[in-house]
Formats: structure tokens, sequence, C-alpha cells
């Protein structure tokens, strides 16, 4: 029968390790953020689990004993090796991460059906992505590049334009199937109009800019445009969706545009980097291939290097 592994207690083991150091537990305690007392009761209980006497406690001051000497020479170095481990791990992820912002509706229907080129070219990077929609800042966080819409200005950083924002009126076909009649931009309100909560005022722009009435309609809101673009693939009504965004549903046939009336908002999506710190190489590989996938001319790698940074074509 396989022998039991005793639970070790790590704690108690840590705390040991660093006041056999110092040899007080006074300078344990400020080097671990805890109080003295926390120190002694931590190495009292590793004493009661190894039965053995670690310190030789006085009234003012504790003295290691010869075997809590030598214990503490053996766990010091298995820390420091532990902690040498933990630290390469550490400085490994982040050499190899990018940290991205990015919306929601952007990486799942633009950059998530292109994201595996860049895995093939780069195989060694991996993207971890941060889907929060709240106004963009590198102070204080670990992002390295963000796609965003807006109209080129962020404090603290530098961008791009990948592409000008165009949105039209999106339904699917089994939508327009149930209505009574063909699409009429004059009856615009008589539809089920679908509403994403941060983007309220879509339908009334557009609207305005085609010269559609829209008063009196009857809203569907959900809270992200990732479900109002599903509800609309699904039928549930029309919604305002971006061009570049949902062209590949629309190829697909999910998505039909009825009234092929596409206004330009003025806006624009863009990728942007932070200027406080500079940008890893890791980084200006990514912020190309985004490039590239937008059609766009490099930002850092200007000629082809080893077949990787190919000179940019048209998006895919």
């Amino acid at each position: 029968m396989q022998q039991r592994r005793p639970n070790l207690p790590l704690n108690p083991l840590r705390a040991f390790a660093v006041a056999s150091r110092h040899k007080t537990f006074t300078a344990a305690a400020q080097e671990l953020g805890v109080s003295q007392v926390a120190i002694s009761r931590q190495i009292a209980v590793l004493e009661n689990y190894l039965n053995v006497s670690l310190f030789e406690r006085g009234s003012r001051s504790a003295k290691l004993t010869e075997v809590g000497r030598a214990f503490g020479l053996e766990i010091s170095a298995l820390f420091d090796e532990l902690e040498g481990a933990t630290q390469r791990i550490i400085n490994q992820e982040i050499q190899s991460t990018i940290n991205l912002r990015v919306y929601p509706t952007f990486a799942h229907h633009w950059l998530m059906p292109r994201l595996a080129d860049f895995s093939t070219r780069h195989p060694d990077i991996r993207i971890r992505f941060d889907t929060r929609v709240e106004p963009l800042d590198f102070r204080g966080t670990h992002l390295d590049v963000a796609v965003q819409l807006g109209n080129g200005n962020w404090r603290d950083a530098r961008c791009r334009k990948l592409f000008d924002e165009e949105v039209d009126v999106f339904c699917s076909q089994g939508y327009l199937d149930r209505l009574s009649a063909p699409p009429d931009l004059s009856r615009v309100a008589e539809y089920d109009l679908l509403h994403a909560r941060y983007r309220r005022r879509a339908w009334e722009h557009w609207a305005e800019a085609v010269g559609a009435e829209i008063s009196g309609h009857r809203p569907m809101e959900f809270d992200t445009s990732l479900l109002t673009f599903s509800a609309a693939g699904q039928g549930f009504g029309m919604a305002i969706g971006q061009l570049g965004l949902l062209d590949r549903s629309i190829d697909g046939a999910r998505l039909v545009r009825p009234f092929n009336r596409p206004i330009l908002t003025g806006s624009a999506f863009y990728v942007i980097w932070p200027t406080a710190t500079s940008v890893s190489a890791r980084a200006r590989r990514f912020i190309d291939w985004l490039l590239e996938q937008a059609g766009e001319a490099p930002e850092f790698f200007k000629h082809p290097q080893g077949g990787r940074d190919r000179v940019p074509g048209p998006a895919g």
C-alpha cells in the first residue's frame, strides 16, 4: 500500500522559513505583513505538527534551537527555489501574452474569425481578452492594446484607424417572410425594432439620416449589441448593426439588409496602444496584423520578416 503523504502546513512552514532567516519574530512579521503574535502562532502550529521545538522562547526574545537552525536552512532554500520557479512562470506569461481590451461584439464578429491566422503566424503569442465596456484609460491597467470605437482621441495613447463605422438595418429573411408586405421605409415604426442598451440612439440617428419616422415604434431592448444581433438573426425583429462587423453574417445569408440604406456615423474603429510604456515586440506584431486585416499599412514592421510579417493586403 502506498504511504499517505502528510498534509503539509505550508503557511506555518513559510512563516518559520522567514523567521529562521531573520532569527526574530519581529523582522519576520514585518516582511510578511502580519503581527508578531501571528508569526509565533504559526510556528507553534508547525512545532506541534513536527513534535519538535524550533525556537526557545524567553520572556523578551526567541532563539532558534539546533533542530530549528538546521531545518530552517533546508526549507529556506526550498522556498527560494519555489519563489524563483513562480517568478519564471509569471515572467514567461507576461512575455508571451497580449492583454487586449475589445468590445464583445467586435471580438465575436470581426476578430475571432480571423484570429487563427495570427495564431498560425505567431504560435508563441497568446491573447487575453478584456471585454469590459467602459472608457479606455491605460493608466493603472496591464493593457497592451485596445480596439475601440471613437474619433481617434485617447489620453496618453497612439492609435491607427482600422475602418469607419458604417451602419444599416439588419434582420433575418425569416422575419421579412412573416411581414404582410415588402419592407417599406415609410413604415419602419410599425416593425419590431431591436435596441442595444449601450447604443440606444442608433435607431434615431439612422432614421434621421435616411428620412424615416420611428416615433411610436415597438422597442425591444437587450443588454449588449451581441445579444441584439443574435435576436435579429433569430427573427425577433430589425436591428441597427455595423457593416464591417456583420459582413460574414450577411455573406452567409444569416442576416439581410431590408432597406439597404447604410450611413456613416462619423466614428471609426481604432487600434490603440499606450505611450507611457514601451510597446513590446508581441504587441507591435499584433497591431500590424490588425492593420493588415483591415487593409491598412503596417505601423511598425515595414518589410516582411521571414515570411511572417507580410505586405498588407485586402481584409480577409
